[in-house]
């Protein structure tokens, strides 16, 4: 129903890539917890980045379901690249385009759009998770610049040596009693702006995950995004189109998982026939090429929702709940057709199990999406 040529296209593109480019590296990447530079620029090359920049700024302008797609194969094969690929376009590129001046918008996609340069998104702190307007981060006014000080932790994309900079969410004032949040736009090699990369992860190793710290890190203050004041509306608005793409990195892992578990039951033989014949299996496999299905069908409405400028967030909360979920059951059912061998590094389906478990929690735990969607079915009217 939604797919054209153009998304055939570029899901075999991407497919072909991440069969050829990818999968040769992604268990050493994990085993490593290594950055990969070589296959960020080389997503690049191929058009990835751009794939929701305007031409004008060096993009290809393509709708979000075909940026759902590019970003579902890449986790068929591996989430850290899935990943790094996501929070850029969803959380670096998108705010910037959506509520940047047309000064922000010349000077940060044209270069944020080629693989060589990656941004992040300084939402969460450690007091400030599900809770995002428990901000601590403040920034003052002074002499024409924003002075700023505080902690981002858990920020993707934000410590590689090809990171520029962040857009961060910022205490600027008090009004009425209540916080004021703005964003910032902050470049990497501002003084005072450190970034710190955090290891020992259990999930998406070969993604890059960072502490930001500002210790009176000063800003020119046209480097504002938005107006002052909406940094909450700014932050939470990008976190809908966010969650599409976190769905697509669930509903590409579960489709990852299915076809290992379905091409190992096909080869593994017990009681002299292949594991997939007895029904046990089989119908565990029937169980989970059905959700992916519907886990879908429910994210392509979505992003086809989004591409129609028609209301999406609601569906979107959905998509990433659901996908999240599936990809949960599917990567443990996978494990559980390999057996002992599914616990064992030396096969794929123990990095996607442990991979999945970021999905519940990441830019958004599912007990939020719960939330969100229970308010636009009318619970708290």
């Amino acid at each position: 129903m939604y797919l054209t040529e153009e998304h055939n296209m570029i899901r075999k593109t991407v497919r072909d890539f991440a069969e050829r480019e990818i999968k040769p590296v992604a268990q050493e990447l994990d085993e490593k917890a290594e950055f990969s530079v070589a296959l960020t620029k080389r997503m690049g090359d191929l058009g990835f980045f751009g794939l929701r920049t305007p031409q004008e700024f060096g993009g290809i302008d393509m709708d979000t379901l075909a940026y759902v797609i590019a970003v579902e194969e890449l986790a068929r094969v591996d989430s850290s690249q899935a990943a790094t690929l996501a929070a850029h376009i969803s959380l670096g590129i998108g705010p910037i385009m959506n509520y940047g001046t047309d000064e922000q918008k010349k000077k940060y996609l044209p270069m944020l759009s080629t693989g060589d340069s990656l941004w992040a998104f300084g939402l969460t702190e450690p007091d400030a998770g599900s809770d995002s307007r428990a901000t601590k981060t403040t920034a003052r006014l002074e002499d024409d610049h924003w002075i700023i000080n505080g902690s981002k932790i858990f920020i993707t994309n934000g410590a590689s040596s090809i990171n520029k900079g962040a857009t961060v969410q910022v205490v600027s004032g008090e009004v009425n009693g209540q916080k004021e949040f703005s964003t910032i736009l902050v470049d990497a090699d501002t003084p005072g702006f450190k970034r710190v990369p955090m290891h020992g992860k259990m999930m998406w190793r070969a993604s890059d995950t960072a502490q930001l710290f500002f210790d009176e890190c000063r800003v020119p203050a046209s480097n504002i995004l938005g107006k002052r004041g909406e940094g909450s509306k700014i932050m939470l608005g990008t976190l809908d189109s966010g969650r599409l793409a976190i769905g697509a990195i669930g509903l590409g892992l579960a489709q990852g998982a299915f076809e290992i578990a379905l091409t190992y039951a096909k080869s593994r033989k017990q009681f002299g026939k292949p594991i997939a014949q007895f029904q046990v299996n089989a119908f565990k496999l029937a169980d989970m090429a059905t959700k992916i299905e519907l886990a879908r069908n429910l994210l392509y409405k979505g992003a086809w929702l989004k591409s129609s400028d028609l209301p999406y967030a609601k569906e979107a909360a959905m998509a990433k709940l659901y996908c999240s979920e599936i990809a949960r059951e599917v990567a443990d059912e996978a494990v559980q057709l390999h057996g002992g061998y599914g616990l064992m590094k030396d096969y794929d389906i123990e990095r996607f199990y442990r991979d999945q478990r970021l999905l519940q929690i990441g830019e958004g735990t599912s007990e939020i999406q719960r939330m969100v969607i229970s308010r636009y079915i009318g619970c708290f009217d």
